[in-house]
């Protein structure tokens, strides 16, 4: 009976073992990458990017947007990923354009007048990377907010204009480093 009992302690332990050494080929063996930063950028390859101020060409010109514009991309860029940002000739480029900022009626009412207005802006930029061509990139992209009538642009231009650079700034990060 001790023999019994010696050969079935043995024989979990020889169990126990086999699993922690299974467990630990397993776990070597795959391997997960997460970036929390939201990147897929090659720091060996890529070290350096260049974005240029984008100018505001819109009909409708409001001074304080192509400021916010260009320090928002700037601020993003540096905050989410190790890029050094150099005037000119980086591994990566970013230019373009602020190409329309309009204000449009909607929901007209049976009065003819608009319960709600919409603020537009628009802009054209152009990627390239210069170690990896397949990613270039060049199109346009838009953001909307919609505020009240009754409300003047002046008003809440500001808060509505900082929301359109923060949603645009982030589809300009989302095509070209995290290509989500």
């Amino acid at each position: 009976m001790f023999s019994c009992f010696k050969y079935c302690l043995l024989g979990n332990r020889s169990i126990r073992f086999v699993s922690i050494v299974l467990t630990g080929i397993i776990l070597n063996s795959c391997s997960i990458s997460y970036k929390f930063n939201g990147s897929s950028i090659d720091y060996t390859k890529t070290r350096t990017i260049t974005i240029t101020d984008f100018p505001n060409n819109a009909t409708l010109i409001y001074p304080q947007l192509a400021p916010k514009l260009n320090t928002a991309l700037k601020d993003l860029f540096n905050r989410r990923t190790k890029l050094q940002q150099v005037k000119r000739n980086g591994d990566m480029q970013i230019e373009g354009e602020i190409t329309d900022y309009r204000i449009t009626p909607l929901s007209i009412q049976s009065n003819a007048l608009a319960a709600q207005t919409q603020l537009t802006m628009s802009i054209r930029f152009k990627f390239t990377n210069t170690k990896n061509s397949k990613d270039d990139i060049e199109t346009t992209l838009s953001a909307s907010q919609t505020f009240d009538s009754s409300k003047m642009l002046t008003t809440v231009q500001e808060t509505l204009a900082n929301e359109m650079v923060k949603e645009l700034t982030e589809k300009i990060y989302n095509q070209t480093v995290a290509r989500w």
